[in-house]
């Protein structure tokens, strides 16, 4: 397929959508739907929607794991122009991390994901937007707003959404077009300049015909941080982001729905930015060398990021008596670079007197992405209430991107080429054994295939890799009573082979890594009580991963090399509660434990020259290596947690104070395979709040809020490149805001 560019069409979509956005700018955190309000009035929560086996169900009647984000929470999470890791913590199990800046997060889901910087990476979190997997780590990153609600599915989900989820899917469903007229505008300042302006508009355009929603969000923020290698102040870490999506509703029908989607995004901003010897040594402890608002770069360029993407889906249904048959339709692509010190100042004056460690070249780089994705789907599912209910259908996947690698002293430039064409048929079906009694299973059978060469700059010969497998999962579902039930889940899925070539740049062979297999098994329990006032779900599980794939990074030469353990092994639990203590009082809590454990008694990596390793090392080819067997899986807490609580004052008939607060909280973490004194974190911990006003029973709201509201300096991830580098969260941003939903 030919890759086609993108300037065109964006240009045309963004004017005929920003049109259509100047009438309003998003909805108010409280917004709600009609029966969710009625539930609340009656004190009472109300019902979880997901989609985890392809339609919607009540949350209470699935046999899985999950949390859901709704509207008004994934607002605030982003109201000070935070990107997608700030989903971090936000579900308990999950974790979302990026050393690229607002592009190419890295999701992790049971302590199992992936911390390969390069924008090659392979995942095995999978990220859905509206039915449309987003297969590559840039468009992962394609920005969250005017959302129905996230879904958080836990586990494998390798029957009915594929290869490359054996830890789960982030699942973002956004708002679509109805026939009744809408405008909802947000708008906030904070500190640091930091804006964040969202609208949607929507209504009918013919009655029960056609109907459209047209949304955008723009986040911006002024640089703030001073280089104190060159003594210029206040000249990195600003960004703008600026997203549109538009959407067509065509119900010619009651039988036929036909949704049209299309998005844009446009960022210019920054990329990580790297801090050297910030890390003890001998601890973990942030040192003297850390200033949040104060870097010391002799190169980098600034650590610019630039990207443009651009999104298109159709999906069309047939409804028929007996059953529904569904098409979904994606092209995708992402077109950008990003730029960085990745040595965090190589060359700058830094405590101790000793300066950086021995690093053997100046290490600016830039990657550059070149992109394009295209998924088919067709699904046949049964319609009615009888016992007996299926779906089966057939997936195909192809994509094309050159990445681009530079050093603008070393390396010289290389171009290599991935491409990725994969195709399954997939099955599930569920059967009533009793009133009380389900049980559902599913079988998907994919092959995989990707092929590697070089376009420039090495004489390599091309790669390529290939599986097949089927993988499946069955469940047993029963009723205990009218608010509670049990579940049983088996699970299988893979991760398809990967290739890395980043190395390339570096006069490296490319690095393979086989199919990542894993079995899990889950129990878990569903209740609601107290007149519906208190739900809490529960869940215990043991999962096997055989030849999982890792990614061995940095090191003294600044490699990033795929590498397959014998096997991981991980259990815990998760619990997820919900108490709606009086209506006008809401309080949320989440909280996961998992254990991970690599277990491979011959693995071993390379490690950094400055840092304290505390695994024990031999000597390959006069290279130390630390053995890494029974080291747990990086980037992987064993903790994690969220809490949210809403409390408000009823003023007049229409009226309210309100007062929220959110907090996430991620245990203690090793962000690499090998173990140090410097090279994980401590507990992190950060909180957020807003105090305001509601009026005209929600149809208005002004606020103030904080982010990150106690100011924590919070380890996010590490640069293994023998200088103990660092990168760190999001400051702390306070500010005000205003919202209209009508």
């Amino acid at each position: 397929m030919p890759h086609h560019t993108i300037t065109a069409r964006a240009i045309w979509t963004s004017s005929t959508i920003l049109s259509a956005a100047a009438l309003g700018i998003g909805a108010p955190a409280m917004a709600q739907d009609s029966e969710a309000e009625a539930s609340t009035a009656e004190g009472e929560l109300p019902p979880i929607i997901v989609t985890a086996n392809r339609r919607e169900e009540n949350l209470q009647d699935v046999p899985v794991s999950a949390a859901i984000l709704d509207q008004g929470r994934v607002e605030t999470i982003f109201s000070a122009g935070a990107n997608t890791t700030a989903l971090a913590g936000q579900a308990p199990g999950l974790n979302v991390e990026s050393s690229n800046g607002r592009v190419a997060p890295r999701f992790y889901i049971r302590g199992l994901g992936n911390t390969d910087f390069d924008l090659a990476a392979s995942q095995p979190v999978s990220v859905i937007m509206d039915d449309i997997v987003l297969e590559n780590v840039t468009l992962k990153s394609f920005p969250i707003f005017d959302v129905e609600r996230i879904e958080v599915l836990r586990g494998p989900q390798g029957s009915l959404f594929g290869r490359n989820t054996p830890a789960g899917i982030v699942k973002i469903e956004t708002r679509k077009p109805t026939q009744e007229a809408t405008v909802d505008a947000s708008l906030s300042f904070g500190s640091l300049n930091t804006i964040s302006l969202n609208g949607g508009v929507g209504g009918a355009i013919i009655d029960d015909k056609l109907a459209f929603r047209v949304a955008a969000q723009l986040q911006r923020r002024s640089d703030w941080i001073d280089n104190g290698f060159t003594g210029e102040e206040n000249v990195l870490g600003g960004f703008t982001d600026f997203a549109v999506r538009g959407q067509l509703l065509f119900t010619p029908t009651e039988r036929v729905s036909v949704l049209g989607a299309i998005q844009y995004r446009d960022l210019d901003g920054s990329s990580t930015f790297f801090r050297a010897n910030i890390l003890g040594p001998g601890d973990n402890d942030l040192n003297e060398n850390y200033d949040r608002d104060t870097v010391f770069y002799d190169a980098g360029g600034g650590n610019p990021a630039q990207y443009n993407q651009l999104g298109v889906s159709l999906n069309v249904s047939y409804e028929a008596d007996a059953f529904t048959l569904t098409s979904i339709t994606g092209y995708n692509e992402s077109e950008g670079f990003s730029r960085g010190d990745i040595d965090g100042g190589f060359g700058a004056a830094f405590l101790p007197e000793s300066g950086p460690g021995f690093i053997p070249f100046p290490s600016d780089t830039q990657d550059s992405l070149d992109l394009w994705q295209y998924t088919q789907e067709v699904r046949l599912a049964s319609n009615g209430d009888g016992p007996f209910g299926w779906q089966f259908g057939g997936f195909f996947f192809a994509s094309g991107f050159d990445v681009t690698t530079e050093g603008f002293t070393f390396p010289p430039p290389v171009t290599v080429r991935h491409q990725n064409e994969a195709f399954a048929f997939f099955g599930q079906a569920s059967y009533d054994l009793t009133d009380t009694l389900k049980l559902t299973g599913g079988l998907r059978w994919t092959d995989d295939k990707k092929d590697f060469f070089v376009r420039s700059g090495a004489p390599l010969q091309p790669v390529e890799v290939e599986d097949s497998r089927l993988t499946w999962d069955v469940s047993l579902f029963a009723e205990v009573s009218d608010d509670a039930s049990v579940y049983g889940r088996i699970a299988n899925g893979f991760r398809a082979p990967t290739i890395q070539g980043r190395d390339v740049a570096f006069f490296q062979p490319p690095s393979v890594a086989q199919s990542e297999k894993i079995t899990s098994y889950e129990v878990g329990f569903k209740t609601e009580f107290a007149d519906r006032r208190v739900r809490l779900n529960g869940a215990v599980y043991y999962y096997t991963v055989e030849d999982p794939q890792f990614t061995a990074v940095g090191g003294g030469g600044n490699l990033v090399q795929l590498i397959n353990a014998n096997e991981g092994e991980a259990y815990g639990f998760e619990l997820d509660g919900a108490f709606q203590i009086t209506p006008d009082f809401l309080v949320t809590l989440g909280v996961a434990y998992t254990d991970t454990q690599i277990n491979d008694n011959a693995l071993a990596v390379g490690v950094c020259a400055q840092c304290t390793v505390t695994d024990p090392t031999t000597v390959i080819n006069g290279s130390t290596r630390a053995l890494v067997d029974g080291n747990p899986f990086p980037n992987a807490p064993e903790w994690s947690g969220d809490l949210t609580a809403r409390y408000s004052v009823p003023v007049g008939d229409s009226g309210e104070f309100f007062i929220f607060t959110d907090w996430t909280f991620l245990g203690e973490t090793n962000f690499l395979l090998y173990e140090s004194l410097e090279f994980n974190a401590d507990s992190r911990i950060e909180g957020g709040l807003k105090v305001g006003y509601a009026g005209s029973d929600g149809q208005w709201e002004i606020a103030a809020f904080a982010r990150n509201i106690t100011d924590e300096d919070n380890v996010q991830g590490v640069i293994d490149f023998n200088n103990n580098t660092a990168f760190v969260n999001e400051p702390r941003v306070i500010g005000v805001s205003f919202g209209v939903s009508y």
